[in-house]
């Protein structure tokens, strides 16, 4: 299992690109868009993410791995939003899961265990 799919470098790239893709993710799946908070400015952030939604939970693979901002931001806070299919939700309890975590989970979609494989996973409860 690897920690990190994708280099930093291609993140920083990204950042151009989200911009455009905050104006369709929120509409368009398997795309949403996750609301955070900055841990030290406070500042309001959207991310474009793909985002699966099983029942009342939502899975977000992580290719640049856990250290991402938007990741550190919502664990760190320990809750944060999501705009999915037109409708926001918040969402609580994010954690990231490992592909240890994954393999020991029975509850757990078989769909997010295989990405798990490849990828950390964050989850958390929508309320």
């Amino acid at each position: 299992m690897r920690e990190v799919l994708l280099p930093r470098s291609v993140a920083n790239a990204n950042k151009v690109v989200n911009r455009v893709q905050r104006i369709y993710a929120p509409f368009v799946p398997p795309f949403a868009v996750v609301v955070h908070k900055g841990r030290r400015s406070g500042r309001e952030y959207r991310t474009p993410v793909a985002a699966y939604r099983f029942g009342d939970r939502i899975y977000i693979g992580l290719p640049y791995g856990r250290d991402s901002d938007w990741v550190r931001n919502l664990t760190a806070a320990g809750r944060g939003g999501v705009e999915r299919l037109g409708r926001a939700h918040r969402i609580t309890a994010p954690r990231v899961l490992t592909a240890d975590d994954a393999a020991s989970a029975e509850d757990l979609p078989a769909p997010v265990r295989y990405m798990a494989r490849y990828v950390n996973v964050l989850a958390a409860d929508i309320d």
